[in-house]
């Protein structure tokens, strides 16, 4: 062989070995690099593509009422789920179609749950039908990563709604999964988004469990990891055994039929809530498995606003039914005695302003002015009071700050007090006749219902205001063991029996005796004690209102009713209040004759005084 040619061949041999060497390397490097630099992610990755886990979802806890009744249960229902490693992305199509869903939807939904893992299964579709399983059976083999579990989702089993207390539970959004627990909520999971279903998450979220299982290589599960030693059973939630009575809540309901407002009843010797209406409402079922879209569109655009907590959220003014307030701050500070008398001619001259009563009362002490609501004796009395003193005593009853219900949506109203008005107007911008209408309950004046029916429960029971409740205790299922929430008396309203008495005995009158404006609301062989007030609105019709309470010597039920836009307190508030109170004492609703003909008559006296009144001029102010 020529020399030329051995040369050429030793190069050629030479670039192979260096060929195979470099390649060599590269294998062993990349060998180190899988076995010791990323051992632990691929080892973990590994381990995921074997062992699929499978999360266990707990059973949310129920809720019964205070006779034991249940009113919130679960019923099982089939989730659609898809593993996004296993899943080949060609078969969205098919899968959308099955599924009832648009293409764009699923890739949303499974791109979603893919961002925190794409080992662990996404819920694309809940509540799906058996007919939608067997279409996902059949099509098994040509969809992997596609599977179903079974879950639990809330029914209802009471014929009222009981929306705004019960609330409803969602899927968890973005934002709340950077706030809760990651090892309890991922994409997907149901959390409580309203009510007592948020307030109580802690409670009745249970804790979730864990199932692993060895699967194929084509995703296909083979037998359970480890004979399933390493399985986490779910832990169900806690029930909630409530204070409010469904019949009584599915009463008060009925009578708000076709009306706007809300009703708070409560039991004045503990706060638990009795009754807890908003109208309008909603169905809660259509919120609890997957809502139609239209639904939630519908919901939200209604323009009687039916996700609005009307007994919470409000800021009305209360009309008449706050002269007990200024009554009580008058005789507590000696501005009156009970014996007291102012004249009511019918109409308030101050400025250059009427402020006209509907009725000339004449001479008129404070029982007679709470009885009769007589406007001109309050006008008068809350210029000798002053804001102060009755902007403190308003606060003593809880006005101007939150119930503290257990509930997850309240506001607290506004009480104005002299620092509140500097504010606003400028300490030169407003002038003693604001006073005037605040005397009865007008003006700056916002409450909320619930205010107001913790406001009967301390009238009824002398000054204990009670913190207002509707969970009395825990059940817990797992361990078979009762947590019972104690009663918590917020504070005590000390006020001189001789107080209690005239503002109490006022009250009665206006349900008991003649010339009184809620005959409409007495009960058969029940003493009862109430407040009529007819709240101007200036953008429509006047609101209604009504608190209350009964029996009057040991009272069991405190109430407070608002009807928007409805006219009189005395015709329109003061019935439902009544049924309400007849249908709680008795167990069912023994309306009888007398009362229909005391509502009759005081249908048409109002509608007489109502006649007056067109034909008088200056500023009026209604009473009751």
């Amino acid at each position: 062989m020529p020399v030329l040619e051995e040369i050429q061949v030793y190069q050629k041999r030479r670039v192979l070995y260096v060929l195979f060497t470099l390649l060599f390397a590269v294998l062993v490097a990349r060998l180190v690099q899988l076995q010791w630099i990323y051992r632990e992610e691929y080892g973990k990755q590994a381990s995921e593509n074997s062992i699929r886990y499978i999360p266990k979802e707990p059973i949310r806890g129920y809720m019964f009422d205070r006779r034991g009744r249940l009113v919130v249960d679960n019923r099982p229902s089939f989730t659609v789920t898809v593993m996004p490693f296993e899943f080949d992305a060609r078969n969205i199509p098919s899968l959308a179609h099955i599924l009832n869903m648009t293409p764009d939807d699923l890739r949303e939904r499974i791109r979603s749950g893919s961002k925190y893992s794409r080992f662990v299964p996404v819920r694309v579709k809940r509540d799906v039908d058996n007919r939608t399983v067997a279409a996902l059976e059949e099509n098994r083999d040509h969809l992997p990563g596609v599977d179903y579990q079974i879950e639990s989702m809330r029914t209802y089993t009471s014929k009222a709604n009981a929306s705004h207390i019960l609330g409803y539970t969602k899927e968890v959004s973005e934002s709340q999964l950077k706030t809760l627990k990651p090892e309890q909520y991922a994409q997907g999971d149901i959390v409580g988004a309203s009510g007592l279903e948020a307030r109580y998450e802690w409670a009745i979220r249970g804790l979730k469990g864990a199932d692993y299982s060895i699967v194929n290589a084509r995703g296909q599960i083979v037998g359970k990891f480890e004979d399933g030693l390493k399985d986490k059973p779910a832990t169900d939630g806690n029930d909630l055994h409530l204070t409010i009575d469904f019949d009584l809540q599915e009463l008060a309901e009925s009578l708000f039929t076709d009306k706007r407002g809300a009703l708070v009843a409560i039991d004045p010797n503990n706060g638990g809530i009795l009754a807890f209406v908003s109208k309008p409402d909603y169905d809660l079922s259509l919120l609890s498995g997957v809502t139609p879209k239209e639904f939630w569109r519908q919901i939200n655009n209604d323009p009687t606003r039916p996700l609005f907590n009307r007994a919470t959220l409000t800021r009305y003014p209360p009309g008449s039914t706050f002269k007990m307030i200024l009554a009580i701050a008058a005789l507590e500070k000696g501005v009156i005695g009970p014996e007291t008398r102012m004249q009511c001619t019918g109409g308030f001259q101050f400025g250059n302003k009427l402020f006209k009563d509907l009725h000339v009362h004449g001479s008129v002490n404070v029982i007679d002015a709470i009885h009769q609501s007589c406007n001109v004796f309050f006008y008068k009395l809350m210029l000798q009071v002053g804001l102060d003193a009755w902007s403190e005593y308003a606060a003593q009853f809880g006005f101007g700050q939150p119930t503290a219900l257990d509930i997850s949506e309240e506001n607290a109203g506004l009480l104005p007090t002299t620092a509140y008005m500097n504010r606003r107007y400028g300490e030169k911008g407003w002038t003693r006749g604001f006073l005037v209408s605040l005397g009865i309950g007008q003006g700056e004046l916002g409450v909320t219902p619930a205010q107001m029916a913790c406001y009967a429960m301390a009238l009824a029971n002398k000054g204990k205001l009670y913190q207002p409740h509707t969970v009395t205790r825990l059940f817990d299922r797992v361990n078979n063991t009762t947590r019972t929430l104690q009663d918590t008396l917020k504070r005590t309203i000390n006020l001189s029996e001789n107080t209690w008495y005239l503002i109490r005995e006022g009250m009665r009158r206006v349900v008991e005796e003649p010339r009184g404006t809620a005959a409409s609301a007495r009960v058969k062989n029940v003493v009862s004690a109430g407040k009529t007030g007819t709240a101007q609105n200036p953008h429509g019709q006047d609101h209604a209102w009504y608190v209350g309470f009964a029996p009057y010597d040991e009272p069991k039920i405190a109430i407070a009713v608002m009807v928007e836009n409805a006219g009189y307190g005395g015709s329109i508030a003061a019935p439902i209040a009544g049924k309400c109170i007849e249908h709680y004492i008795y167990g069912r609703l023994i309306r009888h004759d007398v009362v229909k003909t005391a509502v009759a008559s005081a249908d048409t006296t109002r509608k007489r005084s109502a006649q007056t009144e067109q034909s008088t001029t200056g500023q009026h102010i209604h009473d009751n």
